[in-house]
């Protein structure tokens, strides 16, 4: 039942025909709609989507969408992507702080959400943390070590290495130590991600993941697993070196040897991309990996129900979506425990491989293809029991948690 309880979510990235965050911030607003009244400031890139969806929607949610942009946004634009994000979004976030003060005094709202981006590094609104600030959940504190990093190229060892540089810093830099101040609550989605929050305002800190499980598939009757002579495995993400998706291919093609009737399917864009094709070729994989780019979300939705294992080589919190999705699609999921969302996952339906050195991880990651790809009947069971345990985990129930938390806040 919604109360009378006015908040103003900042959610630059909400967009309803997107997946990660872009589409973690569109449910989130409509979860949140059930039971507080919501002015909710996007980019003003997602326009067209958000009404032509909720155009469709029976019961549309009552949520008062502010469009934003800055005005040199065709510097940043590149057909309908961003690049230079980070600059981009702080850019946004400062010109857009009068819109946010605006709005809030106009319709005498006093609690702010910052909702996404949910990096803790990047900047939230001025205005919004004088107010009753709820953060998160946020993470971007966790980083890569040297033993992996080095393998990347020249430009992502850099990334890496400019992150560890900002990570530990945080502990002096006054913009991140003043939200941490500011904030009444502050949801982290890794343990990470809590333990960098200062211990003075630990205090206001909780874990609480940002992804949940769509719905539409969990309703009725379990999706049955794909069946085929070759064991599809499928893996989805941007192509950042982070991903992990060297350690998939490398992982791959040792369990090739063991189980050549394995095929790889990447879908995603990204800088890597060029060197991960590379990888492929020098490991004569062509002919058994399929990169496909990004791909619309009814072929995404395709792929994921003719695959037979799903694979999430994030090293850090990243592909919450897709591994969420293996649970939506009842498939096995193997994933490296992020500290985030794999709290979440257990060996009934997943196979979590710990986190250790990077040797040691290809061939655990390995081991798991080959367990899995070898046995259909193990890779049937644990994915009815990731169906059964996705109900748990679907959008209404994270709503209500979501309500629960910020009703908890907002009394205390």
């Amino acid at each position: 039942m919604k109360n009378n309880k006015k908040i103003f979510v900042s959610a630059c990235a909400c967009n309803p025909k997107m997946g990660s965050e872009p589409g973690v911030g569109w449910h989130w607003v409509l979860e949140m709609a059930k039971y507080f009244e919501l002015w909710v400031m996007v980019h003003e890139a997602a326009r067209a989507d958000i009404e032509l969806a909720i155009s469709k929607m029976n019961n549309p949610p009552n949520i008062h969408f502010v469009y934003t942009r800055i005005p040199f946004n065709s510097w940043f634009s590149n057909n309908g992507s961003f690049r230079l994000v980070r600059t981009y979004y702080c850019i946004w976030t400062y010109l857009s702080d009068s819109v946010v003060k605006k709005t809030m005094q106009e319709n005498d709202i006093h609690i702010f959400h910052h909702l996404t981006f949910g990096n803790a590094i990047w900047a939230v609104s001025r205005y919004g943390q004088t107010q009753k600030f709820i953060w998160g959940p946020i993470g971007g504190v966790e980083v890569i070590s040297e033993e992996y990093a080095k393998h990347y190229d020249f430009k992502s060892r850099v990334f890496e290495w400019l992150r560890r540089t900002i990570v530990k810093s945080l502990k002096y830099r006054r913009g991140y130590l003043n939200r941490c101040k500011n904030a009444d609550l502050i949801l982290c989605k890794t343990e990470a991600m809590f333990q960098s929050v200062p211990e003075l305002y630990r205090h206001k800190a909780i874990l609480f993941t940002d992804v949940a499980v769509e719905e539409n598939i969990i309703e009725g009757t379990d999706v049955e697993i794909a069946h085929s002579d070759i064991v599809e495995i499928l893996s989805v993400g941007r192509l950042d070196a982070w991903r992990g998706f060297d350690l998939l291919i490398e992982a791959f093609e040792k369990a090739k040897k063991l189980c050549p009737q394995i095929h790889l399917t990447i879908l995603g864009n990204g800088m890597n991309r060029k060197r991960l094709q590379h990888l492929i070729q020098e490991k004569n994989l062509q002919q058994d990996c399929s990169m496909l780019g990004g791909v619309p979300i009814e072929q995404y939705n395709r792929i994921m129900t003719q695959s037979d294992i799903i694979v999430n080589s994030c090293l850090k919190e990243g592909a919450v979506t897709v591994s969420f999705d293996s649970m939506r699609y009842s498939k096995p999921l193997i994933c490296i425990d992020s500290g985030g969302f794999t709290r979440y996952f257990s060996d009934d339906y997943a196979i979590v491989l710990p986190q250790q050195k990077r040797e040691s991880l290809v061939q655990s990651m390995c081991d798991a293809i080959v367990k899995l790809a070898l046995n259909v009947d193990l890779r049937k069971e644990m994915g009815r029991k990731a169906h059964q345990a996705g109900k748990q985990f679907v959008w209404n129930e994270k709503g209500k948690q979501i309500r629960d938390v910020i009703n908890s806040y907002l009394h205390s």
